[in-house]
């Protein structure tokens, strides 16, 4: 099947999917930068993992917009959103949910926790003890809880958007591998330019911009477009290229843990979101260049060799997409 009459399986042509997918996250994206000024990428990785039904992971030190971010996008889409405060006294009943016993009517009533919701913020996750942490693994993996016996189905869009701050502050616990392998992306908001710090002195002086920030999409729409980003065709020789690539990870000298296949399949899924956010219906090289570090760097243990270096993962997994040869045209 050619590129050019490729169709989505319900007669429709994917081309018009794709178009209706930039045109609505365009005028999400514009909506969030009423309130988070000067960060286009960051901002892009963020509607990218919404639309590939995936979670997002914002570290960075205090104060630079993380919780900002997730509430502003909370707000440019109409629904429900909940926030979690992670603190060394949350308790895993306190995410999920609990079961409570009403004497009068002589029976168990479940009071849903608050990942019963479409965009979940869970803020400064790296607080909470490991057992708190773990509550969020079924929910973030497999869209569901199990709570007293029973599993119950989470709403769809379901979209954990956690931040915490860098390991090395006082007051924080390391994020457990399988719940870092359960992010589609990690991304770090970084300081603003001075521009953009004058800007937010004016825009955020008197009053806060979330207030006025208006919804321009729902749950429904979005639920659409997650329909149409999967219908985005990736090539038999952009599958390859992406397994080489994680394979890379698993053989790296500088590495002592690689990354899993939950990484091909998100990178895979990423990638033809980033291809619909760019209009396009199929998926090139540069969608996985770009999205490489973001997906796969936070799943990564550096060996001795790296530390020796002083090498990051992020700056691993740069070397390693450098060196991996690019696929050419079909």
């Amino acid at each position: 099947m050619s590129l050019g009459t490729q169709h989505d399986g319900h007669g429709g042509d994917v081309r018009e999917d794709v178009g209706a997918v930039a045109i609505v996250a365009d005028r999400v994206r514009d909506a969030i930068e009423t309130v988070i000024e000067g960060k286009p990428d960051v901002l892009r990785i963020t509607l990218t993992v919404l639309l590939a039904e995936g979670h997002l992971l914002i570290e960075d030190v205090p104060g630079v917009g993380k919780t900002m971010l997730a509430k502003a996008l909370g707000r440019a889409v109409d629904c429900s959103v909940q926030r979690v405060q992670f603190t060394p006294d949350l308790l895993p009943s306190d995410i999920t949910g609990v079961s409570v016993y009403h004497q009068d009517r002589g029976e168990f009533e479940f009071n849903p926790g608050p990942v019963f919701a479409n965009i979940v913020l869970g803020d400064e996750i790296n607080r909470a003890s490991p057992k708190t942490q773990s509550a969020l693994l079924e929910c973030m993996a497999e869209r569901q809880v199990s709570v007293d016996g029973r599993t119950r189905a989470l709403e769809r869009p379901f979209m954990v958007v956690a931040t915490q701050n860098p390991a090395d502050m006082e007051g924080t616990y390391a994020l457990p591998e399988a719940q870092r392998d359960r992010f589609m992306a990690r991304v770090s908001v970084g300081y603003p330019s001075p521009q953009a710090e004058l800007d937010m002195i004016d825009s955020h002086g008197s009053n806060s911009p979330l207030e006025d920030l208006a919804p321009v999409t729902d749950a429904a729409e979005i639920r659409d477009l997650v329909e149409r980003v999967r219908q985005v065709h990736v090539a038999p020789g952009m599958r390859r290229y992406i397994v080489d690539l994680v394979n890379s990870t698993r053989t790296a000298p500088e590495l002592k843990l690689g990354a899993s296949p939950r990484a091909t399949l998100h990178l895979v899924r990423a990638a033809r979101a980033h291809a619909a956010l760019e209009g396009r219906h199929y998926v090139v090289p540069d969608d996985v260049q770009t999205l490489a570090v973001p997906v796969l760097a936070h799943r990564l243990l550096p060996g001795p060799e790296a530390h020796m270096e002083r090498l990051s993962p992020e700056q691993i997994v740069a070397k390693l997409v450098a060196r991996l040869p690019v696929p050419g045209p079909r």
